[in-house]
């Protein structure tokens, strides 16, 4: 029986859609415009599978040896 989604397999980390107030939280608690964060492409496998649009915060989380888990942040474009 074969993986019927990316976000089954174990190697890709969680990605989720942060709602657009809680992603104003986020950019004003980095101080930073959404231009100035990392970007990922809308036709990543993981942002079709998830639904995200142009635009969107992404949230990855992302298993650490050293930290147990470690958070990044992502605009799509």
């Amino acid at each position: 029986m074969g993986l019927k989604t990316l976000s089954e397999n174990l190697l890709v980390p969680r990605h989720e859609i942060i709602p657009a107030e809680k992603a104003q939280e986020i950019l004003a608690k980095y101080g930073a415009d959404a231009k100035k964060f990392p970007q990922i492409l809308r036709d990543d496998p993981m942002i079709e599978e998830i639904g995200a649009k142009k635009g969107d915060l992404i949230k990855i989380i992302r298993n650490s040896r050293t930290a147990g888990k470690a958070t990044y942040f992502r605009i799509v474009v």
